[in-house]
């Protein structure tokens, strides 16, 4: 019989742990499970390198059957100490494990060595990373074996050449301390553990760095704190002054305003400029040979160190002046809308001796703030660096409406006379694959070809197909239809085009169509020479076609799941408004830089772009500024609730403009971050001022770019309307009436964001591509490994509530709690009395529970969260795979099945996300985040339970039932109320990263 001994697990050390915490760390134990026994080392708390030093002990009651036999190790984050803030939330997080098959643990008295293994995944959607450090062997059991007791703090060796554990004491004799630097870990509070043996300590272990291997994708430390990603409340000084209220949600500015308009008696022939001068600030107008300028410049008040300006007027290129006039500021007056615009008045100027000739300017100067109506196409003292019109243009505050997009429905049909153009085509046996290419602007789809019938000809196709585009208005655009023949693989022969403008098509704004029409051919181009009995045949050659610009719809340039705009295109649909907007854009802080200027070191041109509906806004640029103040109010009318807004930072590329003049590269703004911001969880009249975190994802990894200060107001004009719209339809009838495909609506917001983004490029100054994109979130359908994750992790957040009841049950049957099991047990017999109570009590259980988190509902806002959107633990290769190409860019060999599992793991990603916005919903309905929302829920329940406590529970479900198998010719094809208000609900999609 083999002799009895023991096995020995050494935790040594864990190394680059995930943090689970919230707070960018981890307080990691060590649980060790062998032959039905399980051993845990103490939590080191706030650690993602811990260093434990502790063995656990195990009797092997066969040595012989040790080889068989494996030994797991989990690492877990303990939450109690981690600070959870209530004892629910106390548990633990998993970590890592790691598996060691038996069969190579050394004997007793063989040499032992310290072992570098890697943490495993437990399942694919894991976070995972980093390695832990053991010690296994086996000891006699006659050896001496003390139970473990408190110790002493162990010190660990800042990360250097090698890592070193330093001893600890274990009798009078002390034993010498490493030489090197070292950091004490405070020991963590007294828990009960379970008991397990501990052998005495060693002598120092010296781990050799040729055994450390590094993470294969390391993750940077960009975690400085807790509250860096959070949402912070703020309290500036807003303005109050009556007289302009519409700028109450910013701080007031005030500026020195000077209107040079022109000037007259200059005794000078050519190109003149005006010149004002403000102590060290100077602006200067365009050059111009009719002396008249119109140009109104600003200076902030704040940056004033001058008691006078003074205004020049000199030829271009001289530095010598013809004019000059000056104003005592103390004499300026102050204006303040309403109030007029201040009358410019001429006067006359001195020359360069300081006599007055018949030389006049007319000038106007007055104190304003930023609601000056001059205030946004003024030059501010602030951009005295910018020079050129290009670039003194991008840097100015505009207000852009976006094109009114529509659906262009073409139904192709069926053809007639379609003859190929090889005669013996037919005589050869070869049928012809007829097909029609659809082309408007840059948009081009095709239909399948056409199916052979043995009731038609082959001349006379049949396609009943229908194809979707969307244009703009003004219609600009024509149709261009090309009926094809594919005569062999990658050769396709025209048979005949047609060419239609687009606003020469019929309107629809519902779902009746419209009459269908034959349209002849044209013979086109690249059809050959046509001759003979050909010639007759494509005389006859049509096509019948049914074509509809489709008002109905909302052409969705944004996820439905956080769109800004849900009113159908025909304006004539329109429900009035039930509230108004206000956003005011205060400033920001803490920008990372995005450039470096000579003589100014690191910096940033930062803008800021709000979008809500058709109306997109930009603030102007404020040039050499890590913490810009832009102070700038907009306002938005509000045709349903449950919209959200985005507002987003850019840094401006065009401010340096190129000394060449080489515009054949043109310069990208940079992306910094943006916010999404959902109305229905504003309270009505209440002003919201906070800073809210810009996070950027980069192929990095994650990074705060800095804090945007914003200050919201959602006003409602009726109340009524208000709460009328929760149960209106989401989306207008014709998505319902005649719905379309999910991988239509995808195909038709890429093409609709590729207009506007094309519209907004045309004004002036230009949106650019990379902005319009940004803020519509044109990526957010492909596909990402760190989004599916946060999606199938919100599913399953989702399901945490139900399998909790699931666990409650298991716990009343166990009877661990008698006196809840006999409760469980009495009010299941009472129901099973008196059904007639169920209904009753259930939905006056969620009502009270709703009324009862009244109280510790949310204050403030939902911003963009990186733990919900798994942005802190994502890999370098997930990253890589999120900002890859489409198709991808990563090499030719896989490409096309790359691109084939992206796309189909796309729609898997989508549908993941939609089943987990379903049940964020459900729980919406108790969480206050949508204030109005939960009233009406809980409103409906009070009445739901009195209805079921006075209708008998047999008469409900026989009307239930009825109801529900009435006939089609009394159901309706609009989704029903309780739908329609379900829909509304608010979810977490809107804040996802």
């Amino acid at each position: 019989m083999a002799k009895a001994e023991k096995l020995v697990v050494e935790v040594v050390a864990a190394h680059n742990l995930m943090p689970k915490d919230g707070q960018g760390s981890s307080s990691a134990y060590v649980e060790v499970e062998f032959d039905h026994q399980k051993r845990r080392t103490r939590s080191r708390p706030k650690e993602l390198n811990p260093v434990w030093n502790e063995r656990l002990v195990f009797p092997v009651a066969d040595p012989d059957d040790l080889p068989y036999r494996a030994i797991d190790v989990g690492v877990y984050n303990d939450r109690a100490a981690s600070g959870a803030a209530s004892a629910r939330q106390h548990g633990r997080n998993f970590l890592g494990k790691v598996r060691v098959p038996g069969a190579g643990v050394p004997a007793p008295g063989e040499e032992v060595v310290p072992q570098l293994f890697t943490l495993e995944k437990r399942s694919l959607f894991s976070h995972i990373r980093g390695e832990i450090t053991l010690k296994i062997y086996r000891i006699n059991s006659g050896d001496v074996v003390v139970k473990s007791k408190p110790e002493k703090p162990a010190k660990a060796v800042v990360p250097g050449p090698e890592v070193v554990a330093a001893p600890t004491v274990t009798g009078p004799k002390k034993q010498p301390q490493p030489q090197h630097p070292v950091v004490t870990v405070q020991p963590p509070p007294p828990q009960p553990e379970p008991p397990m043996d501990v052998m005495p300590q060693p002598a120092p272990m010296v781990m050799k760095p040729a055994v450390m291997h590094a993470d294969p994708y390391p993750v940077p430390a960009m975690f400085s704190g807790p509250g860096d990603f959070s949402l912070k409340e703020t309290r500036p000084r807003l303005g109050s002054d009556k007289a302009s209220a519409t700028y109450d949600l910013v701080e007031q500015v005030e500026y020195l305003y000077v209107r040079v308009v022109r000037a007259r008696g200059v005794p000078m022939v050519g190109e003149a400029v005006a010149e004002v001068k403000l102590g060290n600030y100077r602006g200067v107008t365009p050059a111009v040979l009719s002396h008249n300028w119109d140009q109104v410049f600003a200076f902030s008040k704040e940056t004033i160190q001058s008691s006078f300006v003074e205004v020049y007027v000199r030829a271009r290129g001289s530095d010598d002046h013809v004019g000059r006039v000056w104003f005592d500021l103390s004499e300026v007056p102050h204006r303040a809308p309403p109030d007029s615009t201040l009358a410019p008045q001429w006067y006359s100027m001195e020359d360069s001796k300081g006599q007055r000739g018949g030389a006049e300017v007319m000038v106007a100067v007055w104190f304003g703030t930023q609601a000056d109506e001059a205030f946004a196409e003024a030059w501010h003292s602030k951009t005295a660096g910018v020079h050129g019109n290009g670039p003194l243009g991008s840097i100015k505050s505009k207000v852009y409406v976006a094109p009114k997009l529509w659906y262009l429905r073409v139904s192709i049909i069926e053809g007639q006379d379609l003859f190929p153009m090889d005669k013996g085509a037919l005589a050869i046996g070869r049928f012809p694959e007829l097909f029609v290419r659809a082309q408007v602007g840059n948009q081009i789809m095709r239909t399948r070809p056409a199916p052979m019938v043995s009731t038609r000809a082959p001349s006379s196709p049949f396609w009943n197909e229908d194809l979707m585009f969307v244009v703009a208005e003004p219609f600009e655009e024509f149709l261009v239809l090309s009926v094809e023949d594919r005569v062999s693989p990658g050769r396709d022969e025209l048979l005949g085009r047609l060419v239609v403008p687009v606003s020469a098509i019929e309107r629809r704004w519902d779902w009746k169509p419209v009459v269908s029409r034959w349209f002849a051919l044209d013979r086109g181009t690249g059809g050959g020479n046509v001759s003979g009995s050909n010639a007759h045949r494509f005389a006859s050659r049509r096509v019948h076609l049914r074509l509809s610009l489709d008002g109905g719809y909302h052409v969705l340039d944004e996820a439905t799941a956080y769109s800004s705009d849900l009113q159908p295109t025909a304006k004539q649909l329109w429900k009035p408004h039930v509230g108004v907007l206000e956003l005011g854009v205060l400033g920001a802080t803490g920008l990372m830089p995005m450039k470096t200027r000579d003589g100014r070191g690191a910096t940033a041109d930062a803008y800021c772009v709000a979008k809500y509906g058709q109306k997109w806004i930009r603030t102007r640029t404020v040039v050499d500024s890590l913490c810009p103040r832009w102070n700038e109010q907009y306002t938005w009318e509000v045709f349903d609730p449950c919209t959200v807004i985005t507002v987003g930072v850019f840094d401006n590329c065009h401010v340096d403009k190129p000394a060449s003049g080489n515009t054949t590269v043109a310069a990208r703004d940079n992306c910094i971050g943006k916010v999404r911001i959902r109305l229905s969880t504003l309270e009505t009249g209440r002003v919201y001022t906070h800073a809210y975190p810009l996070l950027m994802l980069h192929p990095s990894g994650v990074k705060k770019m800095g804090e945007l200060h914003l200050a919201v107001r959602f006003c409602c004009g009726n109340v009524g309307n208000m709460f009328h719209a929760y149960v209106c339809p989401l989306l207008p009838k014709m998505h319902y009436a005649e719905p379309l495909l999910v991988r239509q609506v995808e195909t038709l917001r890429f093409q609709a964001t590729n207009v506007v983004a094309a519209r907004l490029g045309r004004a002036e100054p230009p949106l650019g591509k990379e902005v319009v994109e940004y803020m519509l979130d044109h990526r957010s359908h492909l596909w990402s490994m760190r989004r599916s994750k946060a999606n199938f992790f919100r599913l399953v957040s989702v399901l945490s509530g139900p399998m909790t009841i699931g666990r409650w049950f298991e716990l009343v049957r166990s009877w661990q709690r008698p006196v809840h099991s006999c409760l469980a047990v009495f009010t299941f017999l009472v129901f099973v009395t008196m059904p007639e109570l169920i209904l009753p009590t259930a939905f006056l259980a969620m009502a009270f529970t709703g009324l009862w988190r009244y109280r510790v509902r949310s204050r403030h806002p939902p911003h963009m969260e990186m733990r919900l959107s798994h942005a802190d633990g994502a890999t370098a290769d997930e990253l890589d795979e999120e900002f890859d190409t489409f198709p991808s860019s990563r090499g030719d060999v896989a490409r096309f099945r790359y691109d084939r599992l992206r796309s189909v793991a796309g729609r898997v990603q989508t549908v993941v996300g939609d089943i987990a916005t379903q049940g964020e919903r459900m729980q919406g309905l108790l969480s206050w985040r949508d204030p109005r929302a939960t009233l009406l829920f809980c409103i409906a329940c009070v009445l739901a339970a009195v209805i079921a406590y006075c209708v008998p529970m047999k008469v409900m479900i026989g009307l239930w039932g009825l109801y529900a198998m009435r006939p089609p010719r009394f159901r309706s094809r609009m989704p029903s109320l309780l739908m329609n208000f379900f829909r509304r609900l608010p979810s977490r999609a809107d804040i996802l990263l």
